[in-house]
């Protein structure tokens, strides 16, 4: 069982290096992390579970985030409307790629928040508002998913992880509170 212990945190060498692809289909190796990597991310959003195991909440994990450079990550983001379960996300994706991005930015207007970081770090973390991704499943079948808003905004940010990107290295060193016109707010 993944704990925070297991968690790198910034400035860790693995968090900046660009992860290697799995094989498809995953080895089974590959596909016990996902499912270990998910797990995490269901206990850490369970009150009692979290409190029980000293977890801080997330919505996304990356294998690179554990010291394992793989292109393996974990989201699970619970749907916020009960009339549609499915606009959350829950899912392991083995190699992801991010095939194409809206022009339309977005950001969180509370700022992002990761794992691997300990510390509060005010600004906004602009991306692209909508982004079609391609990956592979635990069985080597591929898909592809068109994600909006909050889902595509923590795929991108566990997809930086993979490729040795911190959310923070987005933020405008100058102005961090700024941002240009049409960059969709998300609260």
């Amino acid at each position: 069982m993944i704990t925070m212990d297991d968690i790198i945190r910034e400035g860790h060498p693995t968090l900046r290096a660009v992860a290697k692809e799995v094989p498809i289909p995953p080895t089974a190796e590959d596909v016990e992390l996902g499912k270990e990597m998910l797990q995490f991310l269901k206990n850490s959003q369970d009150p009692e579970k979290a409190e029980e195991l000293q977890l801080r909440g997330g919505v996304g994990l990356a294998a690179p985030q554990l010291d394992v450079s793989k292109r393996i990550i974990a989201v699970h983001v619970p749907s916020v409307d009960p009339e549609k379960p499915e606009s959350g996300i829950s899912t392991v994706m083995y190699n992801p790629k991010v095939l194409s991005h809206s022009v339309q930015e977005a950001c969180l207007g509370e700022g992002e928040g990761c794992l691997s970081v300990d510390r509060e770090v005010p600004g906004y973390v602009v991306r692209a508002a909508r982004i079609t991704v391609s990956y592979f499943d635990a069985e080597g079948e591929k898909h592809k998913i068109r994600l909006k808003n909050y889902n595509a905004i923590v795929v991108q940010h566990e997809i930086d992880h993979i490729n040795g990107i911190m959310f923070y290295d987005h933020i405008d060193e100058k102005n961090p509170l700024q941002l240009k016109d049409g960059v969709l707010v998300i609260e």
